[in-house]
C-alpha cells in the first residue's frame, strides 16, 4: 500500500495542468485519449491553456489515469474533488460511469465557456494572507462573488474585470496580496447561471450508483446526498475546499493524496490540516523504494 494510514485521496480542477499529462493518458488510458478526441472534436491537450473547454477533459483524462496507476495501492476511506475534480471522483468511485462522466466534463466546459462569453465576460481573483471575512467584505463591497475558499490565507474572487481591479486596488490598501487567474470566465459565480440548466438535463440522463467509499462534496464539505442537484448547483456556488478538507480529516484521513497532474491540493493540503501528510502521485510513484531492514 502507498500510505499505512487513513489516506483521502483528492482530484484537482483547473491550473492543475502539466506538459506531461497527455503522455501519461496516452500510456495508461488510450482509451481515454481516444474519446476525449473525438468528442471534444480536436486534442484538448496541445490546446488545455486556450480556454475550459479544453483544459476542463483533459485534467479529466489525466486524473483518472492517475487513478488508474494507484487503485490497486491505496484503499482510500474518502474521496474529494475540487470543482471539476467532483466528477473525477465520482467517477474514480463508481458513481457515474468513467465515459457518461467524460461526456459530462465535456459539456461542462463547453457550457462554463458560452455562458461565461455570454454574460460579458468574467474573471477570477485570488487574494492571499487575508482572511474569509476579509475576502467576502470585499466581494460585497465591489459586486463579485467568493468563488473559492481553498485553504487558510487563499480565496478566490470571481467577477466582472473591471470590479476585480477595484478588489485589487482596495485589497492593496488593506494590506492583503492579490493575484489574478488566467481563466477565461467568473467560474462559480452568477455568471454561471446560463450552463446550469442544461448541464442539469444531461445529467438527468445519466446513471448514478451507490459510490464504492464515500465522496465528499466541495460545494457542502459533506458526503454527495444528490449528485445530479448537487454537480448542477456547484456551477454557481462556492468552492469550500478548506472546510472540505477539514470534513475529510474529521472523517479519519490522515494522509492526503493528490491523485491529478500537478501537485495544487498536495500542496494545500496541509494549510488546510496542520499536521497533515500529503503528496502527488508523481512524487509517490517515483520514489524508490524502501530499503528492507
Amino acid at each position: 500500500m502507498l500510505s499505512s494510514t487513513p489516506t483521502a485521496v483528492l482530484f484537482p480542477g483547473q491550473g492543475s495542468q502539466t506538459p506531461a499529462m497527455r503522455d501519461t493518458v496516452a500510456a495508461v488510458r488510450p482509451d481515454l485519449l481516444a474519446a476525449v478526441c473525438e468528442l471534444v472534436g480536436d486534442d484538448p491537450f496541445a490546446r488545455v491553456e486556450e480556454s475550459t473547454r479544453f483544459a476542463q477533459p483533459a485534467i479529466f483524462c489525466a486524473s483518472l489515469a492517475g487513478w488508474t496507476r494507484v487503485r490497486d495501492a491505496v484503499d482510500p476511506i474518502a474521496l474529494a474533488g475540487h470543482s471539476l475534480g467532483e466528477l473525477t471522483a465520482l467517477a474514480a468511485a463508481g458513481a457515474i460511469d468513467e465515459h457518461d462522466a467524460l461526456r459530462l466534463v465535456v459539456l461542462r466546459g463547453l457550457l462554463m465557456e458560452v455562458a461565461g462569453a455570454d454574460s460579458g465576460g468574467g474573471t477570477m481573483l485570488a487574494v492571499l494572507g487575508g482572511t474569509p471575512p476579509q475576502a467576502r467584505a470585499l466581494a460585497a463591497r465591489h459586486g463579485v462573488s467568493v468563488a473559492n475558499d481553498n485553504a487558510p490565507g487563499q480565496v478566490v474572487l470571481s467577477g466582472a474585470p473591471d470590479a476585480l481591479r477595484a478588489v485589487r486596488e482596495d485589497a492593496r490598501s488593506s494590506g492583503l496580496r492579490t493575484a489574478p487567474l488566467d481563466v477565461s470566465g467568473a467560474f462559480h459565480s452568477p455568471q454561471m447561471e446560463r450552463a446550469v440548466t442544461p448541464f442539469a438535463e444531461a445529467l438527468a440522463e445519466v446513471e448514478i450508483h451507490e459510490p464504492a467509499v464515500a465522496v465528499v462534496s466541495c460545494a457542502t464539505a459533506a458526503p454527495f446526498d444528490d449528485p445530479r442537484e448537487e454537480l448542477a448547483g456547484a456551477l454557481v456556488s462556492p468552492v469550500r475546499w478548506r472546510e472540505t478538507m477539514v470534513a475529510l480529516a474529521a472523517a479519519g484521513a490522515e494522509t492526503f493524496l493528490d491523485a491529478g497532474p500537478g501537485a495544487v491540493l498536495a500542496k494545500l493540503a496541509p494549510r488546510c490540516v496542520p499536521g497533515a501528510a500529503a503528496a502527488s502521485l508523481d512524487v509517490l510513484l517515483s520514489s524508490p523504494a524502501p530499503t528492507p531492514a
